[in-house]
């Protein structure tokens, strides 16, 4: 009881800017009906994100494949993990599929848990799942978010095992983009001196390599990233946040607040103001990023569409 006093204490302390619109709610049902149906997932739900009326009301959703059970323990993130994730479900491709087509989506963002316990990291995984998609809706266009795809156990020794994790990541990436995704999205979510406390099992080099290497196999395509404020970060870090994405050519950013999840989570450290996203924002468009979404209520799929 005790826990659930703090946090409602905690949400009534929230700035009013953090507040969002619930949406109609039946608009919001028929967006769940189709999900619930077919037994899928979205961030949007797991996630708990603030936007998520907004979204449904547009009949728009960010489907999360591979499960609900991520193999990594981010401390931000309030998708569940802690235990094995769950088996594949062979149907998800054509399950997605049939949901983009009833929700009559155009702009389609397929993203995923980490799943470092499978032996592609779930790279092919987003393949079959866009071909899904293509085979009943052909002009939609489709955004991916995917994992860092580090991991596995190949090698003997440390400079081998880090030399073929690097040549595996690359693969795996390589998969995805063959794929040609209208844009291709991996979040650093924080600046880099705070990437061990809240990026467990992640590494902020080994992230900007994922950017950096889709523009090697194939410049036309865009990339994004984004950074969750409120952890503790100055504005100086997350300018050079914003300068180290530039330089491995990332075209397009988003800038969001945290919100903690629930106690078990990191706590707010900062709420950033409306104004002060804003200033990010137009530094964001001075260093060159083409397309730059910055407010307190900003997710990684927050209007992603707008960009085509």
């Amino acid at each position: 009881m005790l826990n659930q006093v703090d946090m409602k204490a905690e949400i009534q302390s929230m700035p009013k800017w953090l507040r969002p619109s619930l949406g109609k709610a039946s608009d919001i049902s028929t967006v769940q009906k189709i999900i619930k149906q077919r037994q899928l997932h979205t961030i949007c739900e797991e996630g708990r994100c603030p936007n998520r009326g907004e979204c449904y009301a547009q009949k728009t959703a960010t489907f999360l494949l591979m499960g609900p059970t991520c193999t990594r323990s981010c401390a931000f993130c309030q998708v569940d993990k802690g235990h094995a994730p769950m088996p594949l479900d062979p149907k998800e491709p054509e399950k997605v599929a049939e949901a983009v087509y009833l929700l009559g989506l155009e702009y389609v963002v397929l993203t995923s848990v980490a799943r470092d316990d499978l032996p592609d990291g779930g790279a092919s995984w987003f393949v079959a799942t866009m071909t899904a998609i293509r085979e009943q809706t052909p002009e939609a266009k489709i955004e991916v978010l995917t994992a860092d795809f580090w991991g596995g156990q190949d090698g003997v020794g440390v400079d081998k095992l880090a030399v073929s994790l690097a040549e595996r990541q690359r693969r795996r990436i390589e998969v995805v983009v063959n794929a040609d995704p209208a844009c291709y999205n991996h979040n650093i979510e924080t600046v880099r001196s705070l990437q061990g406390p809240v990026r467990r099992g992640a590494k902020y080099e080994r992230s900007l390599d994922v950017l950096r290497i889709v523009k090697e196999l194939n410049p036309s395509i865009p990339t994004k990233s984004g950074l969750m404020l409120g952890h503790g970060e100055t504005e100086t870090e997350v300018v050079e946040a914003m300068a180290d994405l530039r330089r491995v050519g990332c075209d397009r950013i988003t800038l969001g607040q945290y919100m903690r999840p629930s106690l078990a989570h990191l706590p707010v450290q900062k709420y950033w103001t409306p104004e002060e996203f804003d200033q990010l924002g137009a530094i964001a468009k001075q260093m060159g990023f083409s397309h730059v979404r910055s407010g307190p209520l900003v997710r990684s799929s927050y209007h992603a569409g707008d960009s085509i």
